[in-house]
């Protein structure tokens, strides 16, 4: 795996882990949601990746204490749920339910001193949404080997959207994993805000108040069998869907009442240069949003993360 830079993994190939581990991944979410700091998009609940696996941003407040991390570790295959006065709690992945994972998370987290009751303790927007995480027998596989596999492709591909994100220098996003859908992605935005109708969603208003265009990838599910680099603006302006991407396996797809670009990640995977493939992809995507919604791309373009023009001139480069 170490030798592949980019390891195939085909949907079914680990569909039971993978949905076990969404909603292992929801559990933890939802502790974020209550526990967190509410940020702007939502990024308070989101996970970010590390050398291991995923981690939430710091939870608590100060007055209102432990501030506590909940880590997913890929290599010890355990929930690690840490706290600032040095304590620790593990909770194994592989081997339990839905239903047992949530209880022992819950129990770990109550030995840390954290009091956390999620107002909603059900899956979200997946097909068993009604039923409850501590009654979800159902979901018990945890292929060690074939979460390590996905954890790797995942590093990867956030390396990916890192260094795509240091072209833009205006408001983005960190390189997160959404917990919803499961995908790792990046947004960028511009200031405009956008109205929407009283009737939208909570959740979908604070994610789209602002014009944005978001680069990202998923494993696949029911829709898009397959795992895909994906890249959308929202509003989508019109005639976005006519715009050229790169490369000539991207295509632009219905996706609810507007379009998304795909790019499938076999094609990526197997190119002579994944990453400059993925990337040219990205930007082909950016290019289109961009100039339809009228942003200032050239403002807001960014040289390998440095915004100072002389700074970015070969003469100086960077300071030793």
């Amino acid at each position: 795996m170490a030798e592949e830079l980019l390891p195939a993994i085909p949907l079914d190939s680990w569909r039971p882990t993978k949905e076990t581990l969404h909603r292992y991944a929801q559990i933890i979410g939802k502790v974020a949601l209550a526990k967190g700091i509410r940020r702007n998009h939502w990024w308070h609940m989101t996970y970010r990746l590390t050398a291991r696996g995923w981690t939430t941003v710091p939870l608590g407040t100060a007055s209102e204490g432990p501030v506590f991390t909940c880590a997913f570790d890929f290599f010890d295959h355990v929930l690690r749920l840490s706290d600032d006065r040095g304590t620790q709690e593990e909770v194994p992945l592989a081997g339990q339910s839905v239903a047992s994972f949530y209880t022992e998370a819950m129990d770990g987290l109550r030995n840390l001193g954290v009091d956390v009751v999620l107002p909603h303790p059900t899956p979200f927007d997946l097909p068993d949404h009604g039923r409850p995480f501590d009654e979800d027998e159902e979901h018990h596989t945890y292929d060690p080997a074939a979460a390590l596999r996905a954890f790797h492709v995942q590093s990867q591909v956030g390396r990916i959207l890192e260094r795509f994100s240091a072209t833009y220098s205006g408001k983005i996003s960190p390189v997160q994993l959404f917990w919803h859908t499961f995908d790792l992605a990046v947004q960028r935005f511009s200031d405009r805000k956008i109205a929407m109708p009283d009737s939208v969603d909570p959740v979908t208003r604070e994610a789209y108040s602002r014009e944005v265009i978001s680069a990202g990838f998923w494993f696949g599910d029911d829709k898009v069998p397959a795992p895909t680099f994906y890249s959308y603006t929202a509003p989508e302006p019109a005639g976005l869907s006519d715009q050229p991407l790169r490369p000539a396996a991207a295509k632009w797809m219905v996706s609810g009442s507007g379009h998304n670009a795909y790019l499938p990640y076999d094609d990526v995977r197997t190119a002579a240069d994944p990453i400059g493939t993925a990337m040219d992809f990205f930007q082909s995507a950016y290019e289109a949003g961009s100039r339809l919604a009228g942003w200032d791309a050239v403002g807001l373009a960014c040289h390998n993360g440095i915004t100072d023009p002389v700074l970015t001139s070969p003469r100086l480069g960077w300071p030793e």
